[in-house]
């Protein structure tokens, strides 16, 4: 629970650009190497064209995210008698 508290939000990460494909790839449950390899491909053959694609969806991820927020899951609940004094008379009990 906690390594998703300190994530750092896609587009601030030192090792992406804005996040596309991994977001794309984290909404849809698949790996973004596989959105990564056609991309990089793309922006041999036709540059502008890439990079104009990239930055479009981009934009469509960003509205996406405002739009439809994640949920935030709620806190586990804590257990009140998890106490290990009432877990010894307990114990002491049922011997």
């Amino acid at each position: 629970m906690e390594a998703q508290e300190n994530q750092v939000a896609l587009p601030l990460r030192s090792h992406t650009i804005l996040g596309v494909c991994e977001a794309i790839g984290e909404d849809f449950g698949f790996n973004p190497t596989f959105l990564r390899i056609p991309f990089a491909a793309t922006v041999l053959y036709s540059p502008i064209w890439a990079i104009g694609t990239y930055l479009a969806l981009g934009l469509v991820v960003l509205a996406s995210r405002m739009l439809f927020p994640k949920p935030k899951s709620p806190e586990p609940q804590k257990r009140s008698d998890a106490n290990p004094a009432n877990e010894q008379q307990e114990f002491a009990r049922a011997a």
